[in-house]
């Protein structure tokens, strides 16, 4: 026998059957709600989604809580249930299985179990950063400006430069990297999302110009909440006005007076970003400035990246969360409304963008306040930010939830002034909608609070309750109380529900950092 090695015995003495009656209960559940008519739309929406919603939620726990086995395996089984719903569908649709259904049927049998098996086999690694790739330009942003914001606190200066001269270093490294295998690789990527002809001549001549903006891009988004950070927020907000209006001036002459066509809409592209993610440089590296940050020698912090990718994975939830959502919310739509309810939901999010902005501005922009303050050991000025901003934002939900309803004609008739009946539905719409402003700042504000704090799971947990689940939740089942109006009252009922976590998360961990009281 190998040392310390004892094989687990199963043992018929310890089942009971209440282990099984949980699971017992939604069986029968199951069957019985099966029978209703309403209920199995709503079933057959969940099924649509459900797969990917647990891969993402599970992923991400996955990843927090270093568990990388468990993640390939989730890994795994999704990809064997992903080429079976694919061979399944095809069946249904065409009375006929595809032509690679036997090699399917053999990889789902007998390799993807093997590699399910060498999965569970092996062993956690201790050094999960070893193994995973941190990605992500919001990520590293959020999460790296909120520690480096803490050590300015402490008046770690140094750490704090050396910290943000490796973000930058290890961001344009996996910028160019993207760079390279996209240029390389974008026409057949382009071909298997069903691009042919002209268009995917097009696809290909305007993405390769437009993946070397990759690198500047995501500095330029990095830069945003550095420059908070280094205290010199109208900067940046100068820096993005200028690669706008660059991008605007010079789609204008190339497109417009010079006749290039998609390279000349991509090559202005290219040179706003390079105005908005490479010029910042010049300005860091002079350290001759006021500027609390400035780029220097590094080293490589691999604790501390994990720990920023831990504080920033709110954003990257909120992120991946919209895809998902604005998927299901087309297809509800579809459904629902055709062809009208789709393009009215575009107005929506066009025009809704302008208000949520308000508090995303807001909340990203005191992060840096807040962690700044809190390093320092500074909980009465930490109070004094949390309690006016629940203030502010209290006044801004009600003034801009009311402006909303007289702009919103003006804006849905510049949009769809063409077509009466969609101007009507979306008028309708947007002013259901508008509803979650009342709601949506507090939400945000508490995530990104949390984030300022450092505490990245309670952050990401309301982000994930607020974009996802709830969301999900509320798309699926409203409509099948209250039809068309249903869809368009989902976020305000999203935000609602997240609401009261927000504010439990807020009571509760007043115990740990203590912003409540000066």
């Amino acid at each position: 026998d190998l040392p310390g090695w004892r094989l687990p015995l199963f043992r018929l003495n310890a089942v009971r059957a209440s282990h099984f009656l949980p699971s017992l209960i939604l069986l029968l559940a199951g069957l019985a709600a099966a029978y209703v008519r309403d209920l199995s739309v709503f079933f057959t929406s969940l099924f649509n989604v459900l797969p990917t919603l647990v891969l993402l939620l599970g992923g991400a726990y996955c990843a927090v809580y270093r568990r990388q086995r468990e993640l390939f395996m989730m890994l795994t089984v999704y990809i064997a249930y992903y080429l079976l719903d694919t061979q399944t569908d095809f069946y249904r649709d065409h009375g006929r299985v595809r032509e690679d259904a036997a090699v399917i049927f053999h990889l789902v049998c007998l390799l993807l179990p093997a590699l399910f098996g060498l999965y569970g086999a092996w062993q956690e690694r201790t050094h999960l950063l070893q193994d995973m790739v941190a990605r992500g330009a919001v990520l590293f942003a959020v999460g790296t400006s909120t520690i480096i914001a803490i050590y300015l606190g402490q008046n770690q200066g140094e750490k704090a430069n050396s910290l943000f001269s490796q973000n930058i270093v290890l961001l344009t490294c996996v910028g160019l990297t993207i760079t390279v295998l996209v240029f390389v690789f974008l026409e057949p990527f382009a071909v298997l999302l069903g691009a042919k002809g002209e268009l995917l001549d097009y696809a290909v001549r305007y993405g390769r110009i437009l993946m070397l903006a990759l690198p500047p891009f995501a500095l330029q988004n990095m830069f945003q909440s550095f420059f908070v950070t280094a205290e010199k927020p109208l900067l940046g907000f100068w820096f993005t006005v200028g690669a706008g209006c660059t991008n605007m001036v010079l789609d204008v002459v190339m497109v417009g007076m010079l006749h290039w066509g998609v390279e000349g809409a991509a090559v202005a592209t290219l040179i706003s970003q390079l105005v908005g993610g490479v010029l910042p440089v010049f300005y860091f590296i002079d350290h001759g400035n006021t500027s609390r940050l400035h780029l220097c020698r590094t080293q490589f912090y691999g604790r501390v990246l994990w720990d920023a990718c831990i504080n920033g994975s709110s954003e990257l939830m909120t992120n991946l969360s919209m895809s998902l959502v604005n998927i299901l919310y087309n297809f509800q739509l579809l459904r629902l409304a055709g062809e009208n309810g789709v393009a009215a939901y575009g107005v929506i999010m066009y025009a809704a963008f302008l208000f949520v902005a308000v508090f995303v501005g807001y909340a990203v922009g005191s992060a840096p306040i807040v962690s700044f303050h809190y390093g320092a050991r500074n909980h009465a000025e930490v109070h004094n930010l949390y309690r006016k901003s629940l203030r502010l934002i209290a006044v801004v939900a009600v003034t801009l939830t009311l402006a909303s309803m007289f702009i919103i004609p003006c804006v849905a008739r510049i949009f769809v002034g063409y077509d009466a009946e969609l101007l009507a539905l979306t008028s309708r719409a947007f002013r259901l909608y508008a509803l979650s402003f009342l709601i949506m700042g507090f939400n945000v504000y508490a995530s990104s609070f949390f984030t300022a704090l450092g505490d990245g799971v309670t952050s990401a947990l309301i982000s994930f309750l607020r974009t996802l689940a709830f969301q999900v939740i509320a798309i699926l089942l409203l409509p099948l109380l209250l039809g068309i109006d249903g869809i368009w009252l989902a976020v305000t009922a999203a935000e609602l529900a997240a609401l009261a976590v927000s504010a439990a998360m807020l009571l509760t961990k007043d115990k740990v950092f203590h912003y409540r009281k000066a």
